[in-house]
């Protein structure tokens, strides 16, 4: 069985069109958005890293070259850079991307749905289980990522896993929403997942954030999913056709998420990293409190 496997490959979808980020990604992936000083995307990457996957699979669009640039070396600037003594700068992209991991990138032809963005990495997968990491979906940790946690979890339970985490009532119907049982062992079993349910329909509060770890199996369960609205094919329906014979389990991770995809997030998460900065956070803390004496707040 695939599930025997360890999880070495890591599909990162980044051929959408970050419509709520116009105009700035009209010309600039979404996931190329800087947190700081590091695209979103990068982050994934690291997340993924340190969770010991070895191919990263990047599932792009035509005009998306900013990501494998990003990703590849930049012989002119590692010149630049040794040349002019600046080491530590010269180690930051050198570093990007260790050596020993591949990169892979498909490109999705048509904007066909998460679900069909999937599908599109199945040759390069295999018959493997393998990990799924939106960059919209940011998750801070002090202690091990997300993925990591996750990857530990597949590795006792040897089922697939999905990332959730509690959300308000308003939010159902911008979620994936799942049903559990707690198992044997404790786990969260789901029976049921619904792409964004009303709030009368919704099985839980457990929203399913953007981090998987799925079998292989879901290959063939999204290849008999039917579109649906505007012709898209969502992961969630191939997911929901896996349940009855692959077992999955919601994982609630630990870590603050950041819904970057969403402009009130990505600000959120551009604070919250740079005042982890030494040199950032006693400016940047100055200018807030400039800022809410000046509103009227304290």
């Amino acid at each position: 069985m695939s599930q025997r496997k360890p999880v070495r490959k890591a599909v990162f979808p980044v051929a959408g069109l970050g419509t709520r980020f116009l105009p700035a990604t009209k010309s600039i992936p979404k996931e190329m958005l800087p947190i700081v000083d590091k695209p979103l995307i990068q982050y994934a990457v690291e997340e993924a890293l340190e969770a010991g996957i070895d191919t990263l699979i990047f599932v792009t669009s035509r005009k998306k070259h900013a990501i494998s640039d990003h990703f590849d070396s930049a012989f002119e600037l590692e010149t630049r850079l040794a040349a002019d003594g600046k080491t530590e700068l010269l180690e930051r992209i050198n570093t990007i991307v260790p050596d020993g991991v591949s990169r892979v990138h498909v490109t999705q032809t048509e904007a066909l749905g998460l679900g069909h963005a999937i599908l599109c990495a199945e040759s390069v997968v295999g018959d493997e289980p393998f990990a799924i990491l939106l960059a919209d979906d940011m998750i801070r940790n002090d202690g091990p990522g997300a993925l990591s946690q996750m990857v530990q979890l597949h590795r006792e339970s040897r089922s697939s896993v999905i990332g959730v985490e509690e959300i308000p009532d308003e939010m159902t119907t911008s979620y994936g929403v799942v049903g559990v049982d707690f198992d044997d062992s404790g786990h969260r079993a789901i029976h049921t997942i619904v792409e964004k349910p009303k709030l009368e329909d919704a099985p839980s509060r457990l929203g399913v954030v953007g981090r998987y770890i799925l079998d292989s199996s879901v290959f063939a369960c999204l290849g008999n999913v039917k579109p649906g609205a505007g012709g898209e094919i969502q992961l969630t329906d191939g997911i929901a056709a896996m349940l009855s014979s692959h077992p999955v389990l919601a994982y609630p991770f630990e870590g603050q998420r950041y819904d970057c995809g969403a402009r009130q997030g990505f600000i959120k998460a551009t604070i919250d990293y740079a005042l982890e900065q030494p040199d950032l956070r006693d400016p940047v803390l100055e200018h807030l409190l400039q800022v809410l004496r000046e509103s009227g707040r304290i």
